[in-house]
């Protein structure tokens, strides 16, 4: 495969009557497939995918720190639901991750932008933190990449802040941990940052909505050697394909966009990109 999306969600209810078709779309335009579950019903969705996928499907297991509490939760495109709070069970998800093409934890980590109104915010960020705790562990355990959901409270970087001083303490003691960052909208100098510590930076569709100086200057600031490219689908929809469901044979927007403001060819992106997703999951 010439692209790995290296995070997507075909196995949820979005793509329930269609996601062989969406599959075989993302094979046919030259895309890998990494499905991501949120929570234990999810991740086992994304494992049994392999079974009817036996070529260029993935699989990372792991629970969504938005699930670890009950409350409404808006995901990416403003849509309400009701969460079903889950404790993070390390045995089970072991066992998911016992498939040799679950290539991963998560996503898993931080999310202080969907807090509550109401509710005691600490105690929400506690349970957060306890289950990336265990997450970390088990991603150490079974040497699979640690994939992070990382989300500040609106006109912060709080979130990324911690998350660089969880994952610099992690990787003193760790050093063998391989890591990605799902997408990124922080600073520039704070994706360095985890750059330095030897991890990757996933990047979407976001880049090519108009309001995008700071993606630029995420991407004109990184090397290549430490960006993957992801489309989260069903969510934020590339802005040539906007009004429809996101999926990953739209992935190739993002290459052109990297490209464009990287001053390189899309042929250079996807090969590197793909080393770098390749290194991070050792596929």
């Amino acid at each position: 495969m010439k692209f790995i999306d290296t995070h997507t969600h075909v196995n949820i209810r979005a793509f329930e009557e269609d996601a062989e078709e969406v599959i075989k779309r993302a094979h046919d335009a030259g895309v890998a497939v990494v499905n991501f579950g949120t929570q234990i019903d999810t991740s086992r969705q994304a494992v049994e995918m392999l079974q009817k996928f036996p070529e260029n499907v993935y699989a990372v297991v792991g629970l969504h720190p938005s699930h670890t509490y009950s409350h409404n939760f808006v995901d990416e495109e403003e849509v309400v639901t009701k969460t079903r709070e889950e404790h993070f069970d390390a045995s089970l998800y072991k066992e998911l991750a016992s498939d040799s093409r679950v290539i991963g934890i998560g996503e898993c980590g931080l999310d202080y932008y969907r807090l509550p109104k109401e509710g005691n915010h600490e105690q929400i960020k506690e349970l957060q933190r306890k289950a990336f705790a265990e997450q970390i562990k088990l991603a150490l355990e079974l040497d699979k990449a640690l994939c992070v959901h990382c989300r500040p409270s609106d006109g912060t970087e709080d979130a990324y802040e911690e998350m660089l001083e969880i994952i610099t303490r992690v990787k003193n003691e760790n050093p063998l941990l391989r890591f990605e960052i799902h997408c990124y909208t922080g600073i520039a100098h704070l994706a360095k940052k985890f750059a330095e510590l030897g991890g990757y930076i996933g990047l979407n569709g976001i880049l090519t909505f108009d309001k995008s100086s700071r993606s630029r200057e995420v991407v004109e600031t990184l090397s290549l050697e430490n960006i993957i490219l992801e489309t989260d689908a069903p969510y934020l929809t590339p802005k040539s394909q906007r009004g429809k469901r996101n999926e990953p044979s739209f992935l190739p927007e993002v290459a052109e966009k990297i490209a464009e403001w990287k001053n390189v060819t899309i042929e250079e992106v996807a090969e590197q990109t793909t080393k770098n997703a390749k290194a991070l999951f050792k596929i």
